[in-house]
């Protein structure tokens, strides 16, 4: 992790990976004395596998049976170090990049574990420290990369929708009900969507930059480099907004501390643990910040920029697939996944307003592409040639100056066997079941996975990631604070205004994968209620229909079609096939108008819109 614990990392952070080798966005490194182990979710089973040396390491795989969590490990591991010596295990961390939620975790599961394994009741059996500089820099040295200073561009207000001003207003009203003195804001996006502001360079597929911010009832401070903030229209951009530098967040919280009658809010799950633990305990405020639920529901002018970046993105992918199926089956040559994602990427380069791939390209080739995380490597013994024996399952997505996009399709050029399209479909009705759903408010993400896994289970099958995240507008492809999926844990309630992927899969080591994902819009199934939302007037509205009980359903924001010959029509049922041809009638009205009419993407997008043959039911 970086200091803002963000999924994405700029290089100079990447001390997991250069320690380990090991270059997954989730997962977490443990040095004993005779030991090395590293903690990731099932996304990076296989990818972990590959890329640790088992010499040295051994993989703690995430949510299987007999693995303990990171924190239970280290309980016991102190017990039996506090049973050999009656001292206590010191557990070193770099408190910048842990979040602060870890030392409690970790003080608990040493309560908890002590009075199981430990005849005195009361041993500290484990200590955390936080003292030392980071291990890892020296090691890395001179070849660690520098901590990058990219310039931030102002984010037009419209494709923001909402001006500095009128959020930090929203938020002191927020603080208010708090009685918070200060806010601190610590992840990039948070401080991206605060100001109006996006950055290229500083996170690979992340328009964010380094920074912190905080507001108090008199001031609005970002701290960064100098260097972000040197631009003309930034600067103006800035105008009411005191700049200071990056590292000087720590002194001012630590001053606001000593002010008479002070708390300081800040969310501890999104913040770092050397910056909460110089907030004294009576003056901090621990709750979901005031830019998560509004980051999360985005405005008008947000989903209209959304809503173009996936029409501009329909138009790339046409063209992309009508190339690579033409190479692989009219010309029979055999594509190699770097160029998959090469080729991918320069169709979308060419649409008006991309900047840069909202995360890195997945392009697996036949047994590849059951790993769920992926990346294909030009010399690599993974590597893999697309050709008509084999799928792929080809996970992309643009970051464009007015939206982000994030699509997953499953392709085959060749003749699929029966397990193939039966393990498809039931994907496909996954994705269905999901986006046709009619829920009320005040339901969480993990009552809706259950239909995006019902067709699987019916055949003994499931899957072990999430269905769905939230995405951001012109932001992270990742976003929360909502999501779908299995873990009941999240109960935030799916809203108006959120954007969630819904993408079921279905994965056989050593053989395929097959993943279908599309990007949804909440919103309410009543117009008057959108329409409400949209004006600002929806608490008016509330207030006036009190009795009403307010209902939501999924709208389609990805505008790519999904393949019908992998589709076993006898699984479908009537309903689904007609939620397929209407899809696609809609993708064809949207997406056909920005390409040339006698062109080989029309002519594709043309083919793959028509309505599925249903002969034979």
């Amino acid at each position: 992790d970086d200091p803002h614990l963000s999924e994405y990392t700029p290089l100079a952070y990447r001390r997991r990976g250069f320690l380990t080798g090991f270059h997954g966005s989730a997962g977490t490194a443990v040095v004993t004395k005779d030991e090395a182990f590293l903690w990731t979710d099932s996304r990076y089973f296989n990818e972990a596998n590959l890329s640790l040396d088992a010499n040295h390491w051994k993989l703690m795989k995430m949510g299987k049976p007999k693995v303990p969590t990171m924190t239970k490990f280290l309980g016991e591991h102190a017990a039996k170090h506090y049973n050999a010596t009656s001292k206590p295990l010191q557990v070193g961390i770099d408190p910048f990049v842990h979040p602060a939620t870890f030392k409690k975790e970790l003080e608990e599961s040493f309560t908890s574990t002590a009075a199981i394994e430990v005849d005195d009741d009361d041993a500290t059996i484990g200590e955390l420290v936080t003292s030392h500089t980071n291990l890892i820099d020296p090691i890395w040295g001179e070849d660690r990369p520098a901590i990058p200073t990219s310039p931030f561009r102002v984010h037009p207000m419209e494709y923001a929708g909402v001006s500095i001003a009128d959020k930090v207003s929203k938020i002191r009203d927020e603080m208010e009900k708090k009685k918070a003195t200060m806010a601190v804001f610590c992840t990039l996006d948070d401080v991206a969507y605060l100001f109006n502001m996006r950055a290229m360079g500083d996170v690979a597929t992340s328009p964010v930059g380094i920074a912190y911010a905080t507001v108090t009832k008199d001031d609005i401070v970002l701290y960064c480099d100098s260097a972000k903030v040197q631009s003309a229209e930034v600067k103006e951009h800035l105008s009411a907004v005191t700049l200071k530098p990056y590292d000087g967040i720590v002194g001012d919280i630590e001053a606001h501390c000593k002010e008479s009658k002070t708390k300081v809010w800040i969310d501890k799950s999104r913040a770092n643990l050397a910056l909460v633990a110089i907030i004294p305990e009576k003056r901090l405020v621990d709750a979901q910040n005031a830019i998560t639920p509004m980051k999360a529901c985005k405005n008008k002018a947000e989903m209209e920029g959304m809503k173009k970046a996936h029409i501009v993105d329909g138009a790339a992918m046409a063209e992309f697939i009508s190339w690579l199926e033409h190479t692989v089956v009219e010309e029979g040559r055999s594509v190699s996944e770097v160029e998959i994602d090469q080729v991918l990427t320069g169709c979308r380069a060419k649409q008006p307003g991309f900047l840069e791939l909202s995360f890195p390209t997945i392009a697996g080739v036949g047994s590849n592409g059951a790993i769920i995380h992926y990346s294909a490597k030009e010399g690599t013994d993974l590597l893999k040639y697309l050709d008509t024996s084999n799928p792929i399952l080809l996970d992309s997505g643009g970051q464009y100056l007015y939206g982000t996009t994030d699509v997953t399709r499953t392709w085959h050029f060749g003749t699929p066997t029966a397990e193939f399209i039966d393990n498809y479909t039931r994907v496909l009705k996954g994705n269905i079941g999901v986006d046709t759903m009619i829920f009320p408010e005040n339901v969480p993400g993990f009552v809706v996975d259950v239909f995006a896994r019902k067709s699987l289970w019916e055949a003994g099958k499931d899957y072990g990631h999430g269905t769905g995240h939230g995405v951001g507008a012109a932001l992270n492809v990742h976003e929360g604070p909502q999501s779908i999926s299995p873990r009941w844990n999240n109960k935030e309630f799916l809203k108006k205004g959120m954007v969630v992927s819904n993408e079921p899969g279905y994965y056989e080591d050593g053989k395929f994968g097959v993943r279908v994902e599309n990007l949804l819009e909440i919103t309410y199934v009543k117009a008057e209620y959108n329409e409400a939302y949209d004006n600002g007037t929806e608490e008016e509205a509330d207030e006036q229909k009190s009795a009403d009980k307010k209902f939501l359903k999924f709208e389609k924001l990805t505008m790519i079609p999904i393949q019908k010959s992998l589709i076993n029509i006898d699984l479908m049922t009537d309903d689904e096939l007609d939620w397929l041809d209407a899809y696609h009638e809609d993708v064809l009205a949207k997406v056909g108008p920005l390409l040339d009419a006698d062109s080989a993407a029309m002519k594709w997008l043309e083919k793959s819109c028509t309505k599925i043959d249903r002969k034979g039911r």
